[in-house]
């Protein structure tokens, strides 16, 4: 019945599907939620558009990508630029030359380039604190790294492999867009709307669990591209692979502005979310309400959303194992940051998608 049916929704599933149907091909979209978008769904509260499983922000430098999700949605000119609270100071994010103002008042690059490696730390990086400290100084590992990355990881970062900040962007600018990266910007419309028109034309079932009616799905399509988790499509044969959740508790207030910028990160040992989103600021929505988010990370539980991936040496080796297996079947395609077992930026998952899509023509 369907030359592909598409498990997921999300980024990867979405952009396969469009491929696909575009060259001719019949396609199935099914998701086990109840919307499209996968973590990219954005959901209208008060007229504004709220990222409702964290901020995202559309980056690329890679002008092909950049053109095919403009054939979907408008960009706006949103640029990311967090900022950093830590006991009741704010800092600008990434570390550059108005961080290094706010932390020393140093005003110039040279001085904070003679700062900054006076405070490194010469030593062989053993774990995140050592290649951290090695990287940028005492400092500011512990004002804006530590307690942060101690949160978002639920361990002490002495226990934590280095390879997680192999390095840290330091300008020597006043810069504070976060990305380098020649295209930016938010859909004007949100992103469940972009999806909408990636997936129009297309059939799609939502609230459908693939491996609730597995063998029905496999028998009605040629081939399954699956996005999901790798270690369940193998029933976990080699072990469960690790991952952390996020918890978000979103708010509206009667307000029309509540932090004044779109991110804030809260560096603070004390405070238990990461970070406040205000989702208007992504958009310069001018309403008179706001919508917040407190996100939290947490420690992952079946039932829960796999957010990232635990990449460290033990997981990596299941995740081979599954690799390896994933290699040997003929109909299956895996894609996407789940069944690759890598967190990934909205551009990567697209890249991924074409580079899938294309070896699939090539074997036609």
């Amino acid at each position: 019945m369907y030359d592909y049916v598409i498990v997921g929704a999300g980024m990867f599933g979405a952009v396969f599907a469009r491929l696909a149907t575009d060259a001719g091909y019949k396609c199935l979209v099914i998701d086990k939620r109840e919307h499209i978008g996968g973590n990219c769904y954005t959901k209208e509260i008060e007229g504004i558009n709220v990222h409702w499983y964290g901020p995202h922000i559309f980056h690329t430098s890679n002008e092909n990508i950049w053109t095919f999700v403009n054939n979907f949605a408008k960009f706006n000119n949103f640029i990311n630029s967090p900022k950093a609270m830590n006991n009741g100071n704010l800092y600008s994010l990434p570390f550059n030359m108005n961080t290094f103002n706010e932390l020393w008042g140093i005003t110039n690059p040279k001085e904070a380039k003679e700062k900054i490696e006076k405070e490194k730390i010469d030593i062989e990086p053993k774990n995140l604190e050592d290649q951290a400290m090695s990287l940028v100084g005492k400092e500011i590992y512990e004002k804006f790294i530590k307690h942060y990355t101690e949160k978002q990881w639920g361990k002490s970062t002495k226990d934590l492999p280095s390879f997680i900040i192999k390095r840290l962007p330091i300008r020597y600018t006043y810069d504070n867009n976060y990305f380098n990266d020649v295209y930016q910007g938010v859909p004007i419309d949100g992103y469940t709307k972009m999806f909408e028109n990636i997936l129009d034309g297309i059939e799609v079932k939502l609230n459908s669990n693939y491996f609730a009616n597995k063998d029905y799905y496999n028998q009605i399509a040629k081939k399954i591209v699956y996005t999901g988790c790798i270690d369940e499509f193998f029933d976990y044969k080699f072990g469960k692979l690790e991952y952390r959740s996020l918890k978000f508790e979103h708010k509206i207030l009667d307000t029309d502005n509540f932090q004044g910028n779109a991110v804030i990160n809260y560096c603070d040992a004390s405070v238990p979310y990461t970070r406040i989103i205000e989702h208007k600021h992504f958009e310069k929505n001018i309403k008179n309400k706001t919508v917040i988010t407190y996100e939290y990370p947490k420690k992952y539980s079946e039932g829960m959303i796999q957010y990232y991936p635990v990449n460290d040496e033990k997981n990596q080796k299941i995740y081979n194992l599954y690799l390896e297996e994933s290699n040997k079947t003929n109909n299956i395609i895996f894609g996407g940051r789940l069944a690759e077992y890598q967190y990934m930026d909205m551009h990567v998952v697209i890249a991924s998608a074409m580079n899938k899509f294309k070896k699939e023509m090539e074997k036609e």
